[in-house]
């Protein structure tokens, strides 16, 4: 009887992970300088740049299951940035393209 409890248990632990993880919002990442963003940004976005992708979001985000969405002025910094995390690990990064993408893309123009 103790192993189908512990079991049940575990079995009950690991749904509840799954299921907090499917819920989660999505993480939305502009990946351009500090003066590109204080011109014109996403409120409630992070700014982190591109070539501190991996140490900034492994301290946020460490789940690698994080769905991250990037985006700069172009896409090619968010380019580099996806390669990085993805080497790094994450699962689920995407690379919205320039700011006015990701703004039409969740309905913000």
């Amino acid at each position: 009887m103790k192993k189908i409890q512990v079991c049940c248990g575990v079995l009950l632990a690991c749904f509840s992970m799954a299921s907090s993880l499917a819920f989660a919002d999505p993480v939305w990442i502009d990946v351009r300088t500090l003066s590109e963003s204080l011109r014109n940004n996403i409120p409630g976005d992070l700014r982190i740049s591109h070539s501190n992708i991996v140490r900034e979001v492994t301290k946020l985000y460490p789940d690698k299951s994080t769905e991250i969405h990037l985006y700069d002025k172009t896409g090619g910094r968010s380019d580099i940035a996806m390669s990085a995390l993805e080497r790094a690990g994450y699962e689920f990064v995407t690379n919205e393209g320039s700011i006015e993408e990701a703004k039409q893309k969740r309905g913000l123009n």
